[in-house]
């Protein structure tokens, strides 16, 4: 399990990047260079204590500042607007060091990149990782309207390997002819995006074996709030203590009701901020944030989603 380190940073700029879209450059508050990342990096910005929203870092990761770029969510729990409305240039904010759930693999001979919306975020130093190393690639960017998208003046540099498909001028894409026009049936395929998009592409790489997909998922598995014949359980904690789980009830709820703290955000399984290790036990991953291999591994959880196949787990906490 990765150690989650925090660090404060003064907010240096604060851009409108499209309808809806702010841009924070982040700076170290002693004039230091902030630490490197690789593409697909985020970080967790804490904005209160029960307030905790991750952002993508979209900036280069050799850079000494970091950059995050907000969508304005009216129906989201707060984050967004608090962002938008009430964080300026100069104003201090507490932030994670960078973890990486979306790792970009240099190994491919080809690569197609795709974006929705927001979702452009991680893809920004994927494509310039990908044109520094001479690899093959192409980015598809799809938004609603000229003016909701962001960073395509910053894009424009790559020519046509970048595709811009606007819904309110060509309508909507055909995902398919998109991703064989771009050779996505052989080549590593990178997506962030609304949900719809993903499934849409999953659908694609999975009628096509040497497809190779990773995504960015903004929602929760399906299996994510509860299944029927979930039971009841027993978390320990490294101190012996016993805290019940019930069978509608998650992990980290039952621990927060029994006064045991834990950091969390999204409580759908897709941010990894309440990244747990697990000491014994096996879990029953739910989360779209481990890979096959960590779960297999089993020594680390998202206790907001995923349970127990057994009567007992012993976590670190």
């Amino acid at each position: 399990m990765s150690t989650q380190q925090f660090v404060t940073v003064t907010v240096e700029e604060v851009t409108a990047e499209a309808t809806g879209v702010v841009s924070l450059v982040l700076a170290a508050r002693d004039g230091r260079a902030l630490p490197r990342w690789t593409p697909g990096a985020h970080i967790d910005v804490v904005l209160s204590r029960d307030l905790v929203r991750q952002y993508s870092l979209s900036s280069a990761p050799d850079e000494a500042r970091w950059r995050i770029a907000v969508l304005r969510e009216p129906d989201g729990r707060g984050g967004s607007a608090h962002l938008h409305d009430r964080v300026r240039a100069g104003d201090n904010l507490l932030v994670s060091t960078p973890r990486n759930t979306f790792p970009l693999d240099l190994g491919a001979e080809r690569y197609v990149l795709v974006a929705g919306g927001i979702g452009i975020t991680p893809l920004l130093p994927m494509a310039a990782a990908l044109e520094a190393a001479g690899r093959r690639w192409s980015l598809l960017y799809l938004g609603r309207a000229a003016d909701t998208m962001a960073f395509t003046g910053e894009l424009a540099r790559y020519g046509d390997k970048v595709t811009f498909h606007r819904d309110d001028e060509s309508g909507i894409v055909d995902i398919t002819a998109e991703l064989d026009r771009r050779g996505a049936a052989d080549a590593g395929v990178y997506a962030c995006g609304p949900a719809g998009l993903l499934a849409a592409v999953e659908g694609y790489a999975a009628a096509r074996p040497g497809s190779r997909l990773v995504l960015e998922h903004f929602t929760a598995a399906p299996d994510a709030q509860g299944r029927a014949d979930d039971r009841p359980f027993t978390v320990e904690t490294r101190d012996g203590r016993e805290i019940s789980v019930g069978a509608g009830q998650s992990v980290l709820d039952a621990l927060s009701a029994a006064g045991v703290r834990s950091l969390s955000s999204c409580r759908e399984g897709v941010c990894g901020t309440c990244e747990t290790g697990v000491l014994a036990g096996e879990p029953d991953h739910r989360d779209r944030v481990l890979s096959d291999e960590e779960r297999a591994a089993g020594d680390t959880m998202m206790i907001c989603v995923s349970r127990c196949r057994g009567e007992r787990l012993v976590l670190d906490v």
